[in-house]
């Protein structure tokens, strides 16, 4: 587990699978991140990503996840520096969006990354995704490239460095 001053992240593990479920099918969620790709057993133990449930004052509330970027020799993100780490997330209480929590989980995790060592930190929201991408712009994130089509859907590039 780590923590920062205001959210807690602890690994996401079989016990939190009825959740990420029912987060998936809120549909702020699923319009994103679709809940006919659910968790499962599997995809919590790949080890290439570092999946993560965020709390708040003990209440869990967001899914996050990290990634090397060069996990996958075919991944969009495999030619930038060794170390990179990519990352996704959502707001799976309805109740906990539009009043900050995106932005500060978000930053606090991404602080733990650069601190770890990370040269370069990206995501890949959908180019339509306004919210997200207000998000991460607001973070530092800037696109670098056109949207593109890759195996895991349409992505508007956006990388952020130390």
């Amino acid at each position: 587990m780590t923590q920062t001053d205001d959210y807690r992240f602890h690994k996401a593990t079989v016990e939190d699978l009825d959740m990420l479920a029912q987060w998936q099918s809120h549909p702020h969620v699923s319009a994103w991140w679709g809940s006919d790709h659910p968790f499962d057993e599997g995809k919590l133990k790949d080890p290439l990503v570092a999946r993560w449930i965020v709390t708040a004052n003990e209440r869990p509330f967001a899914f996050m996840q990290d990634y090397s970027v060069h996990g996958w020799n075919d991944h969009h993100f495999f030619r930038l520096p060794k170390g990179s780490r990519g990352i996704d997330q959502f707001i799976g209480d309805p109740a906990m969006i539009g009043i900050g929590h995106g932005s500060a989980f978000i930053a606090a995790r991404i602080q733990v990354l650069f601190e770890q060592g990370a040269p370069v930190i990206v995501t890949d929201p959908h180019p339509e995704n306004a919210r997200a991408i207000a998000v991460y712009k607001k973070l530092g994130f800037e696109a670098f490239g056109a949207p593109q089509a890759t195996k895991w859907g349409l992505i508007l590039p956006m990388r952020v460095s130390h």
